[in-house]
Parts: structure tokens; sequence; C-alpha cells
């Protein structure tokens, strides 16, 4: 019989390796910046055409690679960084498999420019698909030069599945962030389809972070410092205010490489604990130093995944400095048992001279009350008090019973419904009930109101989701949004990611009432808001809605025009935690009952539970 075990040619041993490091043009641009990174280049300059399947082009100032360099660099297994195995254990450089390149112009046509600078010229290779067609001296300046052209022009398969380009810049971006945010020593420029996108001067950590993520990160910041004998934690966390729902800005950096590490994200949001809403992620920058010999970044192809030698001594490290820089900086509630706090309810300040106001129409013989600054609901303002979310009355009577008990009057309760007990049952209306008697707001969350039946309970904030999502679906199919001008024009900046997104629905955000134009690179112009925002924070509420935009997208996979619609009104409805008066409650519920789909809210979560008289009589037996 014939041997059936072959080996593999070069070309195709190539692309199978492509397969794993070239997983889309981001991982391109990773590869070639840290190369440009671990020459010890000072200025970088990365060129990006066609979402990086047309150009990716990679420009340094580093110390160049000779003839014969420059023909070893693409060969697999090729490197300067490792000399055996032990080296393994002790890597103070981002690339060092040797797979990089070869696994790019398997893959590509690539063109490589590099000159030392002793050398007077410099050499130029041209490969296509790990050919090479062409090596010859050229002129140039010190550093190296490396283009990669029409990206998997030889697998049209892996091409074909590349996402739309606004998706793959997304990750190009992203990617370019996390190399320049921990090398703030080395010049950035970064243009895409011919504009400049990033231009990052040299400076500190922090100047770097603001230049990338915007000058209003400046003031959120909170520096974070400790040092041990197992790992040194630096860097900045973000306030507690400024928490989103998504995982928007988290980064760890170990030795200099950006990683993911989900258990030292847990030490983070466990620091954080108590002082942002459930549900919603801190901002962090943290950088860790150790030795190289305590971590192994050798089990994943992209080096993002790595191991620690001591992972549960990290974690408590990590949690111990955030907590101790939220502390330090007065963030978190702190106990002094030396205060004296006899005094702590005494005015403060200048007083004033204590005056004597008469109200003319005081009458002491009248016994009604009289409700005083009754308000057209306000359906925008949003109250930042915050209560534990519970899902539905049932499984918070079930599972916090002593909760329950603590807070509501069971007694108004239980005179609400004796009087109409009779009444309901023989299906008579009480003619002498008015709507106050018949709505209750629980918890400042739930909304209950009293049917001939027994009672439906209403989650406040769901319902009012659901009122908004259908008006600014209206409006985004009609384009019948009216904006309110702002009194004077409020610029935003953004960070590329966020710009990017905005620039795509900056037409439907039109529609819906914003008045809103592009202001250059990474900044917009504000001009006016929907009419019905009555507090326009201008930079919350676009952040906001962007952040909530892309939750939906990643958990509900809306369509563009429902999850933009469903994330304005997230954003806008009123929130868990708002006292409501019995105007505004009857108001949402005229409203909630006029909606296509009162019942459920647009992520398909319940806004009204109903209970009968008769299953609330059987819980007192």
């Amino acid at each position: 019989m014939e041997n059936i075990i072959n080996l593999l040619p070069d070309n195709v041993a190539n692309q199978i390796a492509a397969g794993e490091v070239v997983q889309r043009p981001a991982s391109v641009v990773k590869e070639l910046l840290e190369n440009s990174i671990d020459a010890g280049a000072t200025e970088i300059k990365l060129i990006v055409e066609d979402a990086g399947k047309g150009l990716i082009q990679v420009i340094d100032d580093g110390k160049g690679m000779s003839p014969t360099d420059i023909r070893m660099c693409l060969e697999r297994h090729a490197t300067s960084k490792i000399k055996n195995a032990e080296d393994l254990y002790y890597i103070t450089t981002m690339g060092f498999r040797g797979e990089a390149l070869a696994s790019i112009v398997a893959v590509s046509e690539a063109e490589i420019k590099s000159k030392r600078a002793d050398d007077e010229l410099g050499n130029l290779v041209k490969v296509h698909a790990s050919k090479v067609l062409k090596q010859e001296p050229c002129s140039g300046s010190k550093g190296t030069s490396i283009s990669i052209k029409n990206l998997f022009y030889n697998i049209p398969a892996r091409r074909k599945f590349l996402k739309k380009n606004s998706i793959e810049n997304r990750h190009i971006i992203d990617q370019f962030e996390r190399i320049a945010l921990v090398h703030p020593d080395v010049k950035f420029q970064y243009y895409q389809e011919g504009e400049e996108l990033f231009h990052l001067q040299n400076g500190t950590f922090r100047q770097r972070i603001v230049s990338i993520f915007g000058k209003n990160f400046n003031d959120r910041l909170v520096p974070v410092t400790e040092s041990t004998d197992i790992v040194s934690v630096s860097g900045f966390i973000c306030k507690p205010e400024y928490a989103r729902k998504t995982r928007g800005e988290q980064y760890f950096f170990a030795n200099n490489r950006f990683i993911k590490n989900h258990y030292l994200h847990h030490a983070v949001q466990h620091a954080f604990e108590e002082l942002i809403p459930k549900g919603h992620h801190p901002t962090y920058f943290l950088k860790l130093d150790l030795e190289p010999s305590a971590m192994d970044i050798n089990i994943h192809p992209t080096k993002t995944e790595i191991k620690f030698e001591d992972e549960k001594a990290v974690y408590a490290i990590i949690r111990s400095s955030v907590k101790k820089a939220l502390g330090e900086h007065n963030i978190t509630p702190s106990l002094d048992f030396n205060r004296e706090t006899t005094f702590d309810d005494a005015v403060t300040g200048d007083a004033g001279i204590p005056g004597i106001s008469v109200n003319p129409d005081y009458n002491p013989f009248d016994n009604t009350k009289k409700s005083s600054g009754l308000r057209k609901m306000d359906y925008s303002a949003v109250n930042p008090a915050y209560s534990t979310p519970v899902d539905h009355w049932e499984s918070l009577l079930k599972n916090n019973p002593e909760e329950v008990q603590s807070h509501v009057d069971f007694e108004e309760l239980e005179n609400e419904f004796v009087q109409n007990t009779e009444l309901v049952k023989s299906g008579e209306q009480d003619s002498n009930s008015t709507a106050d008697e018949k709505i209750i707001q629980l918890h400042n969350r739930f909304i209950i109101i009293q049917i001939k039946s027994g009672m439906m309970l209403i989650d406040q904030q769901r319902a009012h989701e659901r009122v908004l999502f259908e008006r600014y679906l209206g409006q985004l199919a009609q384009g019948s949004g009216k904006a309110q001008q702002l009194v004077f024009p409020e610029n935003i900046d953004l960070n590329p990611n966020d710009a990017d997104l905005l620039k795509e629905l900056m037409p439907q955000l039109r529609c819906m009432g914003f008045d809103i134009d592009d202001f250059g690179k990474n900044s917009f112009i504000v001009r006016g808001l929907p009419s019905d925002i009555v507090q326009p924070n201008c930079p919350e509420i676009i952040d906001g809605v962007l952040a909530n935009y892309r939750q939906n997208d990643t958990e509900l996979k809306l369509d563009a025009r429902v999850n933009l619609s469903y994330s304005l009104a997230q954003k806008n409805a009123i929130k868990t935690g708002r006292k409501l008066d019995k105007i505004e409650m009857q108001m949402l519920i005229d409203e909630l009952f006029a909606c296509e789909n009162p019942n459920y809210n647009p992520a398909g979560k319940k806004i009204i539970v109903s209970q009968s008289l008769e299953e609330l009589l059987k819980g007192f037996e």
C-alpha cells in the first residue's frame, strides 16, 4: 500500500498558519505595529485604505534590517527574539514566534523597504503569496516600511466573510488604540482613507489617554499606584459616576502587552461594588508590571490571553489597589471614629437673616389636603437614586418578605382593598372612589392600579420605555421629530469608535429631533435636542444613546431603526427610584394603554403583571 502522510508545501502551511494569526485586517495591523515597537521606533505611521483590504502600511523609524534579515523575516519561525526554549519564559518583547510576517505575506501582496542607520542604501522586497518576486537596493531613510495590499486576494472565501468596512475599521482602531495607549513615549499617526484620524504626540500615560478618548476624560481619571513583590499596578480608573452599561474603555496591560482577562476584570468590578448600578461597568486603564517568568503569554496565537503564576494574588492586589485609589480620592465613604458627629446636621456657612412668610389663603379649619406644585409629566428627568431591580411583585414578596415588610405600608394597602372588596366581588363600580385612591407607587419602581378583578402592577421604567419607543419609532418613520434649539450650541468630542457610529446614525437622529453636525475629526456640534428632553446634557445624552445602541446590537440583534428608537427611549425614560405623583402616574398609565403593545417593552420584558383578588386573598389563608 502507498504511504498516505505527506508534508504540506510551504505555501499551504503558511496559509494554514495565517488562519490562526491573520483573522482579519486588524490582526495585520497589530502584528506590524508590534514589530515596529520591538524595532525601537519613536515615530510610527499607520495608513489604511478600504478597511485594510486594499492597503495596510506601517512606516517606522526603527533600527531597520540588513539584506539577509529582510529575506529571513519572511520565513516561518524565523525570529530575533528567542534562541532556545528557556527564552520563552523571559519574553519582554511583543512579537517572538516568527509567524507574523510569514503568515501575512502568504495571503497578500507585500512590499517591504528597510534601511539601517549605518547603511548607505536600504533594501526592497516584493512578495506575492509567499513567493519573492524581487529584491533590490533602494534609497530611503532609517527604519522600515511594510505595505500589505489586497489582503486575502488568494483566499476568496476568507475575504468574503469579512464584515462591512465600518465594522472592520472599528476593529483596526481598537488594535491601534491598545498599542498606542501603552506606549505614550512613541509618536503615532493614523490615516484612514487619506484622512488623519489620530495624531498622537509623545507624552505621559495620562496625556495619551486624553489624546485618544477626548479631553473630557481628563477630569474623570483617578490615579492608581501600588507596588508589591508579586506585581506592580499603575494607571487610572474612572470615577464611578462615569460607569457605562457596555464594556467600553477597559484596558489591562501586562508588561506593556494588552491582555483580556475576565477574572481580573471581576477584581476591578468588585472594588466598585455598591458605587455603580448593577449591570454597569467601570472604565479603567491599568498596567501590570511583573517578572516575565511569572506569566505565560505563549498559550494563544494572538497573545492576548495569558496565564499568571499566582493569579489569586494578582486579583487581590488589583482589587485592593483600586479600592485604595477610590478611598484616597474621597470617592468611597470612610469612617472616622475620632470625628465629632454632634454637629453633623448643623447649618454651616452664612445662613442669612431669618424671615417670616405668611400665606393669606391659609384656613386652619379646612381639613382638605391641598396639593401644591402639581407638575406636568416630566418623562425625561432622571433621578440618580438607585434601587435593586426585581422582576415581578411575586418574586419580591417570595424572596424578600422582610424587605417588603420594612418598605411597604401594609395598613394602607389593606384599607385600600378592604373598602372595595365587596364592590369588586359584586362587580359594582365605586362611584365615590377617585383616581388618587386607585393608584399607588411602590418602592419608587412599581405602580399599583386597583381594578375590578384585583390589581395590576406596572413597572414604571419599562412602561415609559414602551411609550417613548413607539413615539420615536413613529418620528423616525415620518421624519417628524421636533428639535428644541439650545441657547448656546455645544461641542462634544468622542473617541473614534463612537464618532464613527454617530456619523452612521446621524441622519436618523436628525429625523428624531437632533440638530447635530460633524465638526471635523471626532468632534460634533449640537444645536438642538428633541423637544421632550428638558435637561439637555449633550455629552451624557449622546454617550448614553451610543452605549445603549451597542449593547442592544450585541444582545438583542435589533433592526437599526428599532435599535435607535429603543436606545433613545432607554436614555430618556423615567428611571427606577423616581417618585411620581398621582397626575404623573395617571398620565403614564393613559399613554401606556394607548400603545400598540402595552404588555412588553421593546426588549421583550413584561411591563404589566396582574393578580386577581382571589389570588391575593389566598396568600392570607
